[in-house]
């Protein structure tokens, strides 16, 4: 009777799924979590992909599928200061290839650490303008130029970064909402995570999904073919973000970085703009157990002017001096 009763109460987070074919094939296919708090306020029903269920942590992992084709033994090189260095880290360890990242000094010491402790050549270099030849995109790609079967992966012009998404993420938000999506929105870092999401559920819905950017113009995706597919543009201000950021750790236990809770508030402020009964979609890209030594220092954040962003009674979440 035990026995059964705990089955009973256990069956509904029982799947079916299958064993994954390795690192890589556990890239993708990511929940579409109800943001209650929000969904409750607004009236709609407001998702978040939950990115950061990624096997490396963020939404990074699908770019770092697309990007770049060698020979086994091969060596990846790529200038970031971000996620993606880390999703090319995981995914050529599972693949066999040497990885390379040029990234500025001015980035954490935990995330350079994780990046050597997944197998990368970490090269920390002075931060300099993008048209200054010693920026670290530019000395990743000079590299790459200098050695046999290496790819310098580009992040922010290669278009295969657009096509994981059109591939992947659009579809699966398209299955997991039935087609009612109502709204697609996030901020774009290389744009291809909004250009390539946008692209396929315009297309899927014959332009009733509504797209709007995270960014105000000059974000890099004015640069893409598929800047027709804007529909507006939302400008979140860092003490927004950095509230949100705090209130879906307290209503919602969700613990994001800084660039998922600015999507989140933009995901909420459309979600007012559309009315309820809609169906709002955005991108969870990652957790914030990367930048915790920043997010939740009173230090940092009154470095930032950013304290009294933050309702008094959140401020308990500042945890670190």
């Amino acid at each position: 009777m035990l026995g059964r009763r705990l089955y009973s109460t256990a069956s509904r987070f029982i799947t079916s799924a299958k064993p994954t074919n390795g690192f890589v094939g556990a890239i993708g296919n990511t929940p579409l979590i109800r943001i209650n708090s929000l969904s409750k306020e607004t009236g709609c029903e407001v998702l978040g992909k939950a990115e950061f269920m990624n096997p490396g942590g963020s939404v990074k992992d699908r770019a770092a599928l697309f990007v770049g084709l060698i020979k086994p033994g091969g060596t990846v090189v790529e200038g970031t200061a971000g996620n993606t260095g880390i999703g090319l880290a995981h995914v050529c360890r599972a693949k066999g290839y040497k990885c390379v990242i040029y990234m500025p000094n001015t980035q954490s010491q935990e995330k350079i650490d994780l990046l050597r402790m997944l197998g990368a050549d970490v090269r920390p270099v002075p931060a300099v303008p993008f048209d200054n030849p010693d920026n670290y995109n530019h000395q990743a790609k000079r590299f790459a130029e200098s050695l046999s079967n290496a790819v310098w992966t580009n992040q922010f012009d290669n278009t295969a970064n657009r096509q994981a998404h059109i591939e992947t993420t659009g579809p699966e938000i398209w299955a997991q909402t039935n087609g009612k999506v109502d709204g697609f929105t996030c901020a774009t870092g290389t744009g291809g995570t909004f250009a390539g999401t946008t692209r396929f559920l315009k297309e899927a819905s014959e332009g009733r999904v509504k797209s709007f950017v995270a960014d105000p113009p000059g974000s890099v995706i004015y640069s893409y073919p598929d800047v027709d597919l804007i529909d507006d543009a939302l400008c979140i201000p860092d003490s927004q973000t950095i509230a949100m950021l705090y209130r879906l750790l307290d209503e919602d236990g969700i613990y994001l970085g800084a660039s998922s809770a600015l999507n989140v508030a933009a995901a909420y402020e459309m979600a007012k703009i559309l009315g309820p009964g809609k169906t709002i979609v955005t991108m969870m890209c990652d957790g914030a157990y990367r930048y915790q030594s920043r997010l939740f220092s009173r230090k940092w954040l009154e470095s930032k002017g950013l304290v009294d962003a933050i309702p008094a009674h959140l401020q308990k979440y500042i945890a670190l001096e």
